[in-house]
């Protein structure tokens, strides 16, 4: 009796968290679980240029997740000192630091400018390493990677088709500019 009582527990405990770690099983259900994972780790919030919308500063819909708008014209950055040694554009898609001066990527599929020639492997290795095609330049701050690369290779994936399904947007971000000399 104590046995079958635990056995039930334990699947009665467990039965939630499988929920969230097995596969999709269509293309239509890891679309669904990408944008899940992209809604909950707010990538829209830096990816997407703000406007100003009806209950103040929002992500553009129109340019969602197409990075840091090529035609914005930014003038230097803020030196980086004291207790505040970041900053950031209006359009929170350039932020400033130490590091220099990094704009956030297209993630849409457009084949030039965006993630449209980029394969699976490509993306998975890029959150998983840190680096641009998992293996060039490294990503800067603020991306989260160091967070998203805790994810399981399948939820990575899903991100990825998500992106996939999107519209494609071309819009070709500027290269990261290193610290200004001090």
């Amino acid at each position: 009796m104590k046995k079958t009582y635990l056995v039930a527990l334990g699947i009665v405990l467990l039965t939630p968290a499988l929920a969230y770690t097995i596969a999709p099983t269509s293309q239509a259900e890891r679309i669904e679980r990408g944008r899940y994972i992209v809604t909950s780790f707010a990538c829209a919030d830096c990816h997407s240029p703000w406007v100003m919308g009806p209950n103040g500063p929002q992500p553009d819909a129109a340019r969602f997740l197409s990075g840091h708008p090529a035609d914005l014209q930014l003038p230097p950055a803020p030196k980086a000192e004291g207790p505040w040694i970041t900053s950031a554009s209006a359009s929170m898609t350039a932020w400033n630091g130490p590091w220099g001066t990094s704009f956030t990527a297209n993630l849409t599929p457009d084949d030039e400018t965006g993630l449209g020639k980029w394969s699976e492997d490509d993306f998975i290795a890029t959150l998983r390493n840190g680096r641009h095609l998992g293996r060039g330049r490294e990503l800067l701050p603020p991306m989260p990677y160091p967070a998203l690369r805790n994810l399981t290779d399948e939820d990575l994936a899903s991100v990825f088709a998500f992106l996939q399904s999107i519209p494609a947007i071309a819009n070709r971000v500027p290269n990261p500019l290193p610290p200004a000399a001090q």
